[in-house]
């Protein structure tokens, strides 16, 4: 039997977990009623997640090369056929696999996965997990 994780390391990981669907929720909101993403974080209360913020506001301001990044890897996929809670998730892994080199791949895409099947359709976590898969060979080539 293996020793489960320590209580901070599983708190920690929730923390990030959390955040990360902060984020994603961020950027499907300014996305849905059309306004900045900096407007939808001026609303929320300052004690949402930093990394909720560093990762929807790095989106933000990294938006066209993301999601050319999106575009070039998602094969027969144009951006704007894609489901609006996919193309935040994928927006927000690849930012995190461009800006974060500080988080593993496979946390990136394991985390990516998870948000978009609870929150897209059944077979966006496969999709989803390919594009990003296919952007961390491109961008992160000496890393597995």
């Amino acid at each position: 039997m293996t020793n489960p994780e320590p209580l901070d390391v599983r708190k920690r990981s929730d923390d990030r977990s959390d955040a990360r669907e902060q984020a994603l929720i961020a950027l499907y909101e300014a996305e849905q009623r059309g306004v900045s993403l900096v407007e939808i974080m001026q609303d929320r209360p300052k004690s949402t997640e930093d990394l909720a913020r560093v990762i929807a506001l790095g989106v933000a301001q990294n938006a066209e090369a993301i999601d050319s990044l999106i575009t070039a890897h998602s094969k027969g996929w144009a951006l704007d056929r894609m489901p609006a809670l996919d193309r935040a998730v994928l927006r927000m892994g690849v930012f995190e696999l461009l800006h974060r080199s500080d988080t593993p791949i496979a946390v990136v895409i394991d985390e990516a996965v998870e948000l978009a099947k609870r929150f897209s359709t059944d077979d966006s976590g496969r999709f989803v997990n390919g594009v990003l898969a296919a952007v961390a060979r491109a961008s992160r080539p000496t890393e597995k």
